[in-house]
């Protein structure tokens, strides 16, 4: 795809500032990243290219039409089932395995932003990750929902792209790189 208007002055390359607040394009695999202005362009996280463009506003890019991101993370096989052996208190979890450790988010009634800003309730810094990503919906009737919150990458429930989905014990959500695990508990006697 051409944008018109865009020159190789455009182009930047990781380790450079990324000059401004907004979303660039890898040149190598199109997957759309956003930063602050004060962050320096790091590697794609999907194909580690070096080279990004700024995203025009009208090309819209999401990762409903992109692959799924390629870089490995190791995790132990047996995390989930450690993580839910160490809850004692009922209720709705998420869990997270990134950088080597595991992460529990008890969510409360009502809503739990999900982004990488800093006002979000759970926070995501990576640029994978909008400032506004998603937010987890725990009703008063019970009933658990994630709704896409204008995001640019959009948000998954296991693979399955959504706008607004339930969610249940076992449910995988994606925002941007990172997988989040549902998790009900009835807890256990410590």
């Amino acid at each position: 795809m051409t944008v018109i208007g865009q020159s190789h002055e455009d182009v930047r390359h990781s380790g450079e500032p990324a000059g401004g607040v907004g979303s660039f394009i890898c040149q190598g695999c199109s997957f759309p990243v956003s930063f602050e202005p004060a962050d320096a362009l790091p590697e794609c996280p999907n194909c580690g290219g070096t080279d990004f463009r700024r995203a025009s506003m009208f090309e819209q890019p999401t990762l409903r039409s992109l692959p799924a991101i390629a870089r490995p993370t190791t995790k132990p096989s047996d995390w989930l089932e450690g993580v839910r052996g160490s809850i004692t208190e009922a209720g709705r979890y998420l869990a997270l395995f990134a950088d080597g450790r595991t992460q529990v988010i008890e969510l409360d009634t009502g809503w739990s932003r999900i982004g990488r800003s800093r006002s979000a309730d759970i926070r995501l810094d990576d640029p994978t990750v909008s400032r506004r990503h998603a937010v987890v919906v725990q009703t008063p009737e019970g009933e658990l929902r994630v709704l896409d919150d204008r995001s640019m990458n959009g948000i998954c429930v296991n693979g399955e792209p959504v706008d607004w989905s339930p969610l249940c014990d076992g449910d995988e959500l994606q925002v941007g790189r990172y997988t989040l695990s549902v998790i009900e508990s009835e807890g256990s006697a410590v």
